[in-house]
């Protein structure tokens, strides 16, 4: 289980997280929406340890991870599919996946399995990450997350702008990973697609949070969760 406990974080002086904490738990998916500037993909960041707490902590499994170097956080088991994807341009869809492998110490027993949930890139293993399309791209960041073998999956917006076969195997994976036990944190905008994959909703404004909705009572209200996001 991973635990965000009053964690305060931002930029310089500037706090975009006041105080702020949530739980992903295992088996789960759980999705953090606001409005845009609400603090996000901060969330993420500071889980990752790519923007320190100014407060609070973070804990996976009963380990303080927030206290460790941001190269070190992969390795316990978070795995991280940013907005933008950030892959290695210049390197092939085989070297993206490998440079993951390492990170846990892993072989190609891992990425066989990775590569059957995205059968696309198997066929791409030799070619240059920044040559795929944007779906393609996208379908990588993640292989490349699960390649940590995670036990927490954060993912930022993962189907923003992607085609509707795209978001199906996106979500697939989404789904796949969660049966299998791990903890899923989606920041997603999109309400249609949170109704159909949460199983918990935690809604943010100004870095704090405001509301949280189990999957049953969505389904009875979404207008609550409409109320929060609406200009």
């Amino acid at each position: 289980m991973l635990s965000v406990e009053g964690l305060t974080a931002g930029y310089g002086h500037a706090m975009i997280l006041r105080d702020l904490s949530l739980v992903a738990e295992a088996g789960r998916i759980t999705c953090l929406m606001g409005r845009n500037g609400a603090g996000k993909t901060t969330t993420l960041k500071a889980i990752m340890g790519l923007v320190p707490p100014a407060a609070g902590r973070v804990v996976l499994d009963g380990e303080v991870v927030s206290d460790l170097p941001p190269h070190q956080v992969p390795g316990r088991g978070i795995g991280y599919v940013p907005q933008g994807r950030r892959l290695f341009g210049a390197l092939s869809v085989a070297e993206n996946l490998e440079v993951a492998l390492m990170a846990r110490g892993s072989g190609t027993g891992l990425r066989a399995e990775v590569l059957e949930l995205f059968p696309r890139l198997r066929d791409r293993l030799g070619q240059r990450a920044d040559t795929l399309s944007g779906g393609e791209q996208q379908m990588l960041a993640t292989a490349r997350a699960l390649c940590l073998q995670p036990k927490v999956l954060l993912l930022d917006e993962p189907t923003e702008g992607l085609q509707p076969s795209m978001i199906d195997a996106i979500r697939q994976a989404m789904l796949t990973l969660r049966d299998r036990g791990a903890a899923i944190l989606l920041v997603e905008q999109r309400i249609d697609a949170v109704l159909a994959l949460a199983d918990h909703v935690q809604v943010i404004e100004n870095g704090r949070t405001v509301e949280t909705f189990d999957a049953a009572a969505l389904t009875r209200a979404p207008e609550r969760l409409r109320s929060h996001l609406g200009v």
